[in-house]
């Protein structure tokens, strides 16, 4: 019995509930659950977690669930503490697949060439390295009155990056190891073998603090299912809150005014150069607004029910609905965004908007908003003709 094993503490020194965290609009340990999922090498699927709503989204990915205790929570808490523990409890498994939730690039073609490599050519433990082209020093402490030495290169005749293989790196994605190996107290051990990942598909966001850098590198080369992508043509926008601030204000003649800020009109015509349709949504009637904009999109004022809105402009296109996105920010937008096949709402959106949405970000209505979700929109532009290449 092959297990595949996510260990997701609710306790995060750095980033507090890091691993559900949404990454490229994924809870983080989604990406890696959607890969030891569609790969069907295991027999089963787990999270060993102690937290409720990490609990949630594992299932929601298709995971079983392991609570773990609390000894084995703790911050001085090791990995091989918490397998041991889950093999206590599972006497069925046999060898575990260690996959760290971390490792939002990891494909289903790794793990299922690693399954067999243990399964098959009788490897007792199998982990993942990636190559590094880096040359090493010695380090010299504060005080130290020493020389550095080099480590791995000669100075006086320094490799060209081609006519060097570089050195191996342990990368942390995944260990592999048979039961008998992990109750000695061992992850790596026995007949051992390193499976080399692609240097793109070794992404660590415990190294990769910058978390838009990391959205970026997942975008091009993360796992989106076994689904085909399709591009986005029709961007709806809610103009109240996600356009603009959502505040309005009143002249002393009763006229009403409102403020957006220019790169949304800029992320707008960015879009609809790239040949995706723009169209704006608002539950007041703001007609006259958005005619002074001359933003030149289709729009719908005084909306009752934006989701029949949005079905009907879907099927008047004859698109499917991975094919639109929807940026929101109300309680009246949640439907919605729960449609669309990309999702958005401002970093000041409500709580059940947030919750509904696929990306979070970081800039708050009519600050940015669109500009950056556009932005959000081209980086699964450019995943989708790399698919396409490939």
């Amino acid at each position: 019995h092959l297990a595949a094993l996510v260990l997701a503490r609710g306790g995060s020194k750095g980033i507090p509930l890091k691993n559900i965290r949404r990454l490229a609009g994924v809870p983080l340990i989604g990406w890696v659950l959607r890969a030891a999922c569609d790969a069907g090498v295991f027999h089963s699927v787990w999270v060993s977690t102690d937290h409720d709503e990490i609990e949630k989204i594992a299932k929601q990915f298709g995971a079983q669930v392991h609570r773990r205790s609390p000894e084995v929570s703790q911050d001085s808490s090791t990995s091989l503490e918490a397998i041991r523990e889950f093999l206590n409890h599972h006497q069925e498994v046999d060898i575990i697949g260690n996959i760290q939730a971390t490792s939002p690039c990891l494909h289903p073609s790794d793990l299922i060439k690693v399954a067999d490599m243990i399964q098959k050519e009788g490897f007792d433990s199998v982990f993942s390295v990636v190559r590094r082209h880096q040359f090493r020093w010695s380090e010299v402490k504060k005080g130290e009155n020493k020389m550095t030495e080099p480590q791995n290169l000669n100075p006086a005749k320094r490799y060209r990056r081609q006519d060097w293989p570089g050195e191996l790196y342990e990368n942390g994605s995944f260990y592999f190891a048979k039961r008998h190996l992990i109750e000695k107290g061992y992850l790596q051990g026995g007949k051992m073998a390193y499976y080399e990942m692609r240097a793109e598909h070794s992404v660590d966001i415990d190294i990769d603090i910058d978390w838009p850098i990391a959205e970026q590198r997942v975008l091009r080369f993360g796992y989106f299912g076994k689904e085909r992508l399709k591009e986005v043509k029709l961007l709806v926008c809610s103009v109240d809150g996600c356009l603009t601030n959502g505040r309005i204000y009143v002249t002393e003649d009763q006229k009403e005014m409102i403020s957006y800020d220019y790169r949304d009109i800029v992320g707008i015509d960015l879009l609809k150069k790239r040949g995706i349709q723009v169209r704006l949504i608002s539950e007041r009637d703001c007609s006259k607004t958005l005619s002074a904009m001359q933003l030149g999109c289709i729009a719908k004022a005084s909306a009752t029910n934006k989701l029949q809105v949005l079905e009907d402009w879907q099927k008047d296109m004859g698109l499917s609905w991975k094919e639109v996105a929807y940026l929101g920010n109300e309680e009246s937008d949640v439907e919605c965004l729960k449609k669309a096949g990309m999702s958005g709402v401002p970093a000041d959106a409500c709580a059940v908007a947030q919750k509904a949405a696929g990306y979070i970000c970081k800039s708050s209505g009519g600050c940015g908003a669109v500009r950056e979700f556009a932005e959000h929109i081209f980086l699964l532009l450019e995943k989708v003709n790399s698919a396409r290449k490939q």
